[in-house]
């Protein structure tokens, strides 16, 4: 169950003098959440992908419509509603920089979902998400905040902690698309078991007479938030390949869950693939902890399939 969060700034904690018009604020930043999430909860009843346009943004967008189709092939609905209670971290205005701020909602036994949101030149949109639907979700960091509140952001190559974002995002990518664990993550769902699911699917596929390549490319900024105990939550998107192909004539591959159904639900004989987008959060120790970087979240869904 997530820490209680830390008080956050309210009209009356004014922020220092420089900062003072464009600091976001607590209530600014709750309605702006809140809209989104009233926007996507009719958009998901409607399945309507005009609307996500104003809502989120980039990848993210990409995979919600590409959540929308899949459920249009399936004859399916997708679950809509407002997550309650949400609470709110705020970065300090960085000059040049669009603003951003994270949302935490946690719902027991169901999940805990973490959201991205930014500043865009058309509005605030979503932009990362990541889920932990387990019935007791890791433990979760606390985020440390000033005086006033405020959550401080880190560089994409700050070295205030046990690796940069960036090379802790690139490595944990890498530790996927070469289906070899990597130590410096600690095992769970999105590190070391995606490791043996996808090392089982290859030897099955050998066994099938096909061949598994895969690739994680990173996609966007890696966002940081410092936390209380000198480390960082960072938040990180993929695009994800994972391309099967017929090494001995007479074998047939069939995919799985929305791949398929991107598919037709179709046997193949020559070649297939299919594409993802995928979000994580993780945490990240300080420099000089012995401790694993702990990935605590992912959001993934399938872009396109297709095969001969």
């Amino acid at each position: 169950m997530p820490l209680p969060p830390p008080p956050v700034g309210s009209p009356s904690a004014a922020p220092p003098a420089r900062a003072r018009s464009s600091q976001l604020s607590t209530k600014e930043v709750y309605r702006i959440h809140g809209r989104y999430q009233r926007g996507l909860s009719a958009a998901q009843a409607t399945l309507d992908q005009a609307a996500m346009g104003k809502l989120e943004h980039g990848l993210a967008l990409e995979m919600t419509r590409a959540s929308f189709k899949t459920a249009r092939l399936e004859g399916e609905s997708v679950a809509s509603g407002i997550w309650p209670n949400p609470q709110v971290w705020i970065p300090r205005h960085v000059e040049g920089t669009p603003d951003w701020f994270v949302a935490v909602s946690y719902e027991p036994g169901v999940a805990r979902i973490t959201d991205v949101m930014s500043s865009t030149p058309a509005g605030w949109r979503l932009v990362a998400s990541a889920a932990d639907t387990r019935a007791t979700p890791a433990r979760f960091p606390k985020i440390a905040t000033d005086a006033d509140g405020y959550a401080t952001s880190l560089p994409e190559n700050t070295s205030e902690l046990l690796a940069t974002p960036r090379e802790v995002a690139s490595a944990h990518l890498a530790s996927l698309a070469g289906a070899e664990l990597d130590p410096t993550f600690a095992d769970g769902p999105w590190t070391s078991e995606t490791v043996e699911f996808w090392q089982q699917e290859r030897a099955q596929l050998e066994e099938a007479g096909w061949s598994l390549r895969l690739s994680y490319q990173l996609e966007g900024p890696v966002r940081s938030l410092r936390t209380s105990d000198g480390g960082a939550l960072i938040w990180y998107a993929a695009r994800s390949v994972d391309a099967r192909k017929a090494e001995r004539v007479g074998a047939k591959v069939t995919l799985k869950g929305s791949a398929a159904v991107r598919t037709g639900n179709r046997s193949f004989t020559r070649s297939v693939s299919a594409t993802y987008g995928r979000m994580y959060v993780a945490h990240v120790p300080p420099a000089g902890s012995i401790e694993p970087v702990r990935v605590l979240g992912e959001w993934s869904d399938v872009l396109e399939s297709h095969g001969d």
